[in-house]
């Protein structure tokens, strides 16, 4: 019985194996937030991203580049609507500013715009095409529903854009629509990680 412990003298001891912080935790401890709330104010706001770095000591400014730098690419999106596609933008600009590999970078970007650019274009043309044929599926299975309840006679107008299940099987496939982009664009953005 002597050999059971507390939850508490567990977690004591865990902490002791883990020992003392290194200068270069606890630097990332306290600069990384910093930079990620300079890349949040940077997104709302208009401010210069390398002025912001410049007031930092340089044993700093590599931290908050990093803190910053993952906002940024975490803001980088399927340009679903204009505001979608403005974020992406000011967030790339934001990384050609911070990247100290300004080709590769850019590289990457060239890639990620081709993704953007068949997204808005041929995959439009399919999320039209999905949602129409989606919807002419589901006015078949109302009528036949009706049909049955009502008689072989008769025709009833359905709003099936309205109905929930349509709603949501639509959710559905755009999401299955949308993977094969999103997949494309996290590949993307693990490499604009690697960047320095």
């Amino acid at each position: 019985m002597d050999n059971i412990k507390s939850a508490r003298e567990i977690a004591l001891e865990k902490v002791e194996s883990l020992g003392e912080a290194t200068n270069e935790e606890r630097l990332g401890w306290r600069y990384v937030p910093e930079g990620e709330r300079l890349a949040a104010r940077y997104l709302k706001q208009d401010c210069n991203l390398t002025a912001e770095l410049d007031k930092y000591e340089a044993a700093a400014r590599g931290y908050v580049a990093a803190g910053a730098s993952d906002i940024l690419i975490r803001n980088i999106g399927l340009p679903r609507n204009d505001l979608a596609k403005k974020n992406s933008r000011r967030a790339m600009d934001g990384l050609k500013e911070l990247k100290g590999d300004k080709v590769a970078a850019e590289n990457v970007f060239s890639k990620m715009r081709r993704v953007f650019s068949h997204y808005a274009g041929q995959g439009e043309q399919q999320r039209r095409q999905a949602y129409e044929s989606l919807k002419a599926e589901f006015e078949l299975r109302m009528q036949q529903a009706v049909q049955q309840q009502l008689g072989s006679g008769m025709r009833v107008r359905v709003d099936v854009e309205g109905q929930p299940q349509f709603r949501e099987e639509w959710h559905k496939l755009q999401a299955q629509l949308d993977a094969q982009y999103l997949k494309l664009l996290e590949e993307y953005r693990q490499e604009l990680m690697a960047i320095d």
